[in-house]
């Protein structure tokens, strides 16, 4: 804990505090002025509004996609180990190598995705090259790579909710499956359903490789998220001071997140 998390942790609160840029010996004590530049950058409170689009698309998408499908695979008898596989394979891709797989599925010439538009009659479009459409291309590979992990820990929530409590429902009366579902299922799913949305928001806000793989930020820095960001101040401009000041705010957001999941999981979704 020491070496990998206070220690490094440390180290950035008091590089966030300097005038630190990598390659100088020397570097000098400058308090909150990084934060303020921060605030009152136009960029950095763009890359906030990027990623809260995108995280506001992806989150309730790749959670929502994630329930139905885990409803849709565990109503199935057969071939339920062959659909999890299926659907947890994009987790365990490398996202670097599936994100020039998605480049090459948006190509605004030969690629997969406007082929088809153009049967249909729409014209081409090219997504990660407009401005009104990049980050949305975006947020769509983020869904698709979010929703096979959110599905396997809906399943397993699933796996956990006592066979009886659904006769119990039908005995009452909540014989279809709707009823069934908002009685029995979704109750008893809230201790996952919250530890799935903390982690789904803390991916989406950490979003940096398909930004760094297919749009470097672009076009016009519209897709231009917090931790992309952090890393041209800190690594392409070599301002590890401003660097690390959007590291520690971005540490802060994930701690708030984190101390929520462990304050509602106290409070609301344990039963009795």
């Amino acid at each position: 804990m020491i070496l990998l998390v206070l220690l490094p942790s440390s180290t950035v609160i008091i590089l966030s505090l300097t005038d630190y840029q990598l390659g100088l010996g020397q570097s000098r004590y400058i308090g909150t002025d990084n934060y303020k530049a921060m605030l009152a950058d136009p960029g950095f409170r763009q890359s906030l509004r990027n990623t809260a689009v995108y995280v506001a698309t992806v989150a309730p998408l790749s959670i929502g996609l994630g329930l139905i499908f885990a409803l849709m695979i565990e109503a199935r008898v057969t071939f339920k180990a062959w659909y999890r596989t299926v659907f947890f394979l994009p987790v365990t891709a490398t996202l670097v190598a599936m994100a020039t797989a998605w480049e090459v599925l948006f190509h605004p010439t030969f690629g997969l995705i406007n082929t088809v538009l153009a049967i249909v009659g729409i014209d081409k479009v090219r997504f990660l090259a407009n401005p009104n459409t990049a980050l949305f291309s975006l947020a769509a590979i983020g869904i698709w790579k979010q929703i096979g992990f959110n599905l396997i820990l809906f399943l397993a929530g699933l796996s956990t909710i006592p066979r009886d409590l659904y006769e119990a429902a039908s005995i009452d009366g909540a014989d279809r499956g709707w009823r069934k579902f908002l009685l029995v299922t979704w109750p008893m799913l809230g201790p996952v359903t919250l530890f799935i949305v903390v982690i789904t928001l803390i991916r989406a806000v950490s979003e940096f490789e398909t930004v760094a793989v297919l749009t470097d930020g672009g076009p016009i820095r519209s897709t231009n998220v917090v931790l992309f960001m952090l890393y041209e101040e800190a690594f392409r401009y070599l301002k590890i001071g401003t660097g690390s000041a959007i590291a520690v705010m971005f540490l802060v957001c994930v701690a708030l997140l984190t101390w929520l999941q462990m304050s509602l999981a106290n409070r609301k979704v344990h039963y009795v």
